[in-house]
């Protein structure tokens, strides 16, 4: 009679730890999630390397090459980064380079605006 008692308060036992883990977001932290990134690692500091009417090979020696280059577009260049930290919401941080028709560098937009020494010629 006391093995089935000590046996019942083992399984009431372990019944309750495994629901209170279950029903607690402890568990799922327990559980090892990679960090996934994707894409152009942007700097602030590297964006604002940018000036206006710097050629092709310039934003790209200053950015490294985009993520996509529109096929029907190619004067516009999107620089795209998204990371999904294990268990934190995801992140994405976008670049729009806009060239006019010459390819030279007119405009960039998305996340990062524009400074004064944007519009400040190169030397």
């Amino acid at each position: 009679m006391k093995e089935a008692t000590v046996t019942m308060k083992k399984f009431v036992l372990v019944a309750m730890v495994m629901g209170l883990l279950s029903g607690c977001s402890l568990a799922e932290r327990l559980v090892y999630r990679i960090d996934i990134n994707q894409g152009n690692y942007l700097v602030k500091e590297d964006v604002e390397k940018l000036r206006f009417g710097m050629n092709f090979e310039q934003v790209s020696y200053v950015l490294g090459s985009p993520m996509l280059v529109e096929s029907h577009d190619p004067l516009t260049w999107y620089y795209v980064h998204y990371l999904k930290p294990g268990h934190d919401p995801a992140e994405q941080q976008n670049l729009i380079v806009e060239f006019d028709d010459k390819g030279l560098l007119a405009n960039f937009s998305g996340d990062f605006t524009p400074t004064e020494a944007f519009y400040k010629p190169l030397r």
